[in-house]
C-alpha cells in the first residue's frame, strides 16, 4: 500500500477510535446519571405512614430524615468534599477500630455474634435493615460491623445513633469515592468497556492487554462490590484487634437487608443442629429468594444441600474454620474472571481439591429478607421502598405465632441438576490484572494497624 493511503487510513481509524471514546464518555455519564437518579429518587422516599404503624414508636428515631440540602446527586452529602480528608478519616476510624456501646453491653467474646453489613448509599433501606435489628430478640449481645465503601456523614450519624447493642464501623479505603481519577476508580486512561482489543492496543489504554472472558473491559462500580466484600471478611476475620481470637458465627447482611425477629435464635438452632448432625454442614443461611412462604409448614424446617451462590447469599454465616478454608483459595478465589463475589466463592466451592463442595443449612422459611428494588442494578422510575417493606413487615407480622421453634426438622437434597451444573466461566468483569492483584494484595496486610495507600498497581502499608 502506498505510504499516503496507508497514513490516510491510519488518520481515518484514529479519529473513529476517538469518536468511539467520546460516544463511550457520553454513554456512561448517561448510565452514571441514571444510577444516581435511581438512588436518589429511593432516598428521597418518606416512610409512609402503613409502615410506621408497624414500627414501635421508640423506633422511629432511625426513619427520622433530618431537613438536608437534596442535590441532583445522590452520592453528593454531608461531610468531607475533599478526597484526602476523606482519605484521613478513613484512616483515622480504621485504626481507632472504636467499638460504640461497648460500656453498656461488654465487651466482644470469642464466642460473640458478628453481624457484617456492607452499605453503599442506599439510606432509606439502612434505616428499616436497623429499625428490624433493632426488634431482634438477644440483638443486644451481638455486634454490629457495618463495612462502608461511601463516606458519607449523614449515614454515620445513624449508624452510631444505635444504643441497642454494640456498633463498629469499618471503612472500605480504596473505593471509587477515594480514587476517583485512578484505579480503583475510573482512571480516564482506562479501555472503554466495549472496546475491542485491536482498538484498545492503538489507543494504548490502560488495560488493553486485559479484557475479561467475554472481551469486555472492567467497569470500577461493578468491581468495587466484590473487592469491598473481600475486604471485608479480610478486615473482620484476620485485622481487627476485638476477633483475634473469635471462633463464633459472623453473619453476612447488606443494606437492603430486611430481618425477622427471631433470627438469631434460629442461628442459634441451625447452628446446634449443625454441630450434632451435621459436621459436613459449613454454611448457615437465613434467607431465601422464594417468593411465597407458609410459615405454617417450614417455620422450623431446614434443607441441607449444596451451597449455592444465587440461592445462598442472602443472610448467610460462616466462621473461622470455614474462612480458613477459603483462604487456602484465595488466588483462585482473585483469579477467577467474575465480579461477583458470590459466583466467585462458588467457584472455589466447586474446586476444592481434598473437600466436597460447601454445605449450606438454610431455613426453609426465611428469617431475612430482600426489601431493594431500587437502586445498584435496578432502574425502576416507580420504585418506592415502602411498598416492599410493607409486604414484608406484614408477612412477618402473620408468621409471628410460628417463630421461636424449639427444633428443626431437616431434609437432605441434592440441589438439583441446574445448581449442581459445573461453572466453566465466569460472568466476567474480572479479567483485569489491576483487580486481580489488588484483590491478591489485601489479604497480605496483619491485624496492627497500618497505613493503606493504593498507588501504581499496589497496596503499599506502613506499620504504624
Amino acid at each position: 500500500m502506498p505510504r499516503v493511503k496507508y497514513a490516510t487510513v491510519l488518520r481515518i481509524l484514529v479519529i473513529f477510535g476517538l469518536f468511539c471514546v467520546w460516544v463511550q464518555i457520553l454513554l456512561s455519564a448517561s448510565e452514571n446519571g441514571l444510577d444516581r437518579d435511581g438512588e436518589e429518587l429511593m432516598n428521597a422516599n418518606e416512610t409512609s405512614e402503613q409502615v410506621l404503624a408497624l414500627v414501635p414508636q421508640e423506633l422511629h428515631k432511625y426513619l427520622t430524615v433530618h431537613p438536608r440540602n437534596v442535590s441532583g446527586n445522590a452520592t453528593d452529602r454531608v461531610g468531607p468534599k475533599n478526597t484526602s480528608d476523606i482519605l484521613r478519616m478513613i484512616e483515622k476510624y480504621n485504626d481507632e477500630q472504636t467499638i460504640y456501646n461497648e460500656d453498656i453491653y461488654g465487651p466482644v467474646q470469642n464466642d460473640t455474634i458478628i453481624i457484617a453489613i456492607q452499605v453503599h448509599t442506599r439510606l432509606t433501606y439502612l434505616r428499616h435493615l436497623i429499625v428490624s435489628l433493632a426488634q431482634a430478640r438477644d440483638i443486644d449481645k451481638t455486634l454490629l460491623v457495618f463495612s462502608h465503601d461511601y463516606y458519607d456523614e449523614e449515614i454515620n450519624s445513624l449508624v452510631r445513633s444505635i444504643d441497642f447493642t454494640k456498633v463498629m464501623q469499618i471503612f472500605y479505603p480504596y473505593s471509587i469515592q477515594t480514587h476517583p481519577d485512578e484505579f480503583p476508580g475510573l482512571d480516564p486512561n482506562d479501555c472503554p468497556r466495549d472496546a475491542k482489543i485491536d482498538y484498545a492496543k492503538i489507543i494504548k489504554c490502560n488495560n488493553a492487554l486485559h479484557p475479561d472472558v467475554h472481551g469486555h473491559y472492567r467497569e470500577a462500580k461493578y468491581t468495587q462490590t466484590k473487592h469491598h466484600w473481600w475486604w471485608k471478611a479480610n478486615r473482620i476475620f484476620n485485622q481487627l484487634q476485638c476477633t483475634s481470637g473469635h471462633g463464633g458465627m459472623v453473619v453476612f447482611l447488606e443494606e437492603d437487608h430486611y430481618v425477622a425477629e427471631d433470627f438469631i435464635h434460629m442461628l442459634n438452632l441451625l447452628k446446634n443442629t449443625a454441630d450434632r448432625s451435621c459436621p459436613q454442614c459449613e454454611i448457615l443461611c437465613l434467607g431465601t429468594y422464594l417468593k411465597t412462604y407458609q410459615y405454617h409448614t417450614t417455620s422450623d424446617k431446614v434443607e441441607i444441600t449444596p451451597w449455592h451462590s444465587s440461592m445462598h447469599n442472602m443472610g448467610f454465616a460462616f466462621n473461622r474454620t470455614v474462612w480458613n478454608n477459603i483462604m487456602e483459595l484465595q488466588s483462585q478465589f482473585c483469579a477467577y474472571d467474575d465480579y461477583n463475589w458470590d459466583y466467585s466463592l462458588l467457584h472455589l466451592s466447586q474446586n476444592r481439591m481434598r473437600q466436597n463442595k460447601f454445605k449450606v443449612m438454610l431455613c426453609k422459611g426465611p428469617r431475612v429478607f430482600h426489601i431493594g428494588e431500587c437502586g445498584f442494578h435496578h432502574k425502576k422510575s416507580n420504585c418506592n421502598a415502602s411498598t416492599v417493606i410493607s409486604k414484608v413487615q406484614k408477612l412477618l407480622q402473620n408468621a409471628k405465632r410460628f417463630m421461636y421453634p424449639s427444633r428443626v426438622t431437616a431434609t437432605v437434597t441434592n440441589g438439583g441438576a441446574k445448581h449442581n451444573k459445573r461453572l466453566v466461566k465466569g460472568n466476567g468483569g474480572w479479567g483485569d490484572a489491576r483487580d486481580q492483584e489488588l484483590c491478591t494484595n489485601m489479604t497480605k496486610i496483619g491485624r496492627q494497624p497500618r497505613k493503606f495507600n493504593y498507588k501504581n498497581g499496589m497496596i503499599n502499608s506502613q506499620t504504624l
